[in-house]
């Protein structure tokens, strides 16, 4: 079991992959934006934070750098649908910004829960 962060500012995103993650056996908290993210991490360390890329407010880059800088060991599992156009170079972009795996929406439940468990191996004394 892990203690997971998501970070979106959409409810029911934040909800659907609570849901999904509780049920794989995984503590989960929310926040819905860059910021409060940041506040939960330093507050009380996280395993992983699987954050969106697209949320108003302070930009999810600028997030992953911070998030990054103050701790380097939660890993962090971007998720986005690219925006309204579809860019998948947020995703890389994410990356670029110290995201340590990316993963497109839509995504099904096994597809999540498989991701979370390769994040998740990455993390020490994990195999």
């Amino acid at each position: 079991m892990a203690r997971i962060l998501v970070v979106d500012d959409e409810e029911l995103a934040r909800f659907t992959i609570r849901e999904i993650l509780t049920g794989a056996g995984h503590e989960i908290d929310e926040a819905e934006n860059g910021d409060e993210a940041i506040k939960r991490q330093k507050a009380e360390p996280f395993d992983l934070i699987v954050t969106d890329i697209i949320m108003p407010g302070k930009d999810v880059f600028e997030t992953i750098t911070e998030l990054k800088q103050d701790d380097p060991a939660p890993i962090i599992l971007a998720i986005s649908a690219g925006g309204p156009t579809g860019d998948p170079d947020f995703l890389k972009r994410a990356e670029s910004a110290g995201a340590d795996d990316i993963l497109a929406k839509p995504f099904s439940e096994e597809g999540l829960v498989q991701k979370v468990d390769e994040c998740l191996r990455i993390l020490p004394g994990e195999s």
